[in-house]
């Protein structure tokens, strides 16, 4: 038996911990959203720089569309970024004539899901949006 005074901290730490915990889990959910919707948004952009480029290579504007399509779904597939991208291409440089300089622009919209967190405030979702211009081969035909 301890002699003297009777501790008046006992308790404390579990009542600390009751107080820090929200805090402490809420902190960790902010640091991974931001690492999720950072690492959506480079995949992102990566998938608006490889549909410009199959875009910037195709004939044809239709082809260009569906070139551009398919290659930012498989590019955010391959990142393993569930979303429907929305590909919009910006294909009046084809009509461009030869010997001109020519571009092409593809932009990919993705809505990445933060729902499965469950931080308070924080949006089911965030939409992420990324531009990549290509040039076209001026002395190519169109």
């Amino acid at each position: 038996m301890r002699a003297g005074p009777p501790c008046r901290d006992r308790g404390n730490a579990a009542l600390e911990l009751v107080i820090l915990a929200p805090v402490i889990l809420f902190f960790l959910g902010l640091m991974i959203a931001a690492g999720r919707t950072s690492i959506a948004q480079g995949s992102v952009d990566a998938a608006a720089r490889d549909a410009a480029r199959q875009a910037s290579i195709s004939r044809t504007p239709a082809t260009a569309q569906t070139a551009a399509l398919a290659s930012a779904r498989i590019a955010l597939g391959q990142d393993a970024i569930d979303c429907a991208p929305i590909v919009t291409v910006n294909v009046s440089g084809f009509a461009v004539p030869v010997g001109l300089p020519a571009q092409v622009t593809a932009q990919v919209t993705c809505r990445v899901s933060l729902s499965d967190l469950l931080v308070p405030g924080m949006p089911g979702s965030k939409t992420l949006t990324a531009t990549f211009t290509s040039p076209l081969d001026p002395y190519r035909a169109r």
